[in-house]
């Protein structure tokens, strides 16, 4: 199973020299209801992953994000482990990440 990350880790592995890939993976209803997201954050439809796994880079953190840390992008996650080096989802989600007072753009 893969690991969770917290908000203040995310934010300091965001501020050092190693930037994370951040993926965004709240299903689409989710994320066309509240479209704010963390800065460089990308969107991938989890019902879609097939389409769009191979083309996550194998070379730097992996950190994926869906409304409250739950189901969807932990089972990312766990998929995305076998062949990514460093994956692991954010622990509270989007929610947490706004309630610790960061930022998000739209």
């Amino acid at each position: 199973m893969a690991e969770f990350i917290t908000p203040q880790e995310l934010r300091d592995l965001m501020a050092g020299d190693r930037k994370p890939c951040l993926l965004d993976v709240r299903r689409k209803a989710d994320y066309e209801s509240s479209p704010a997201k963390i800065r460089e954050a990308g969107w991938n439809d989890p019902e879609k992953v097939d389409q769009w796994i191979d083309e996550i880079p194998k070379d730097k953190p992996v950190v994926l994000y869906c409304v409250k840390g739950g189901s969807v992008s932990q089972s990312i996650s766990d998929r995305l482990e076998k062949t990514h080096p460093d994956v692991r989802f954010l622990e509270g989600g989007i929610k947490a990440w706004i309630a610790l007072g960061e930022e998000v753009a739209e």
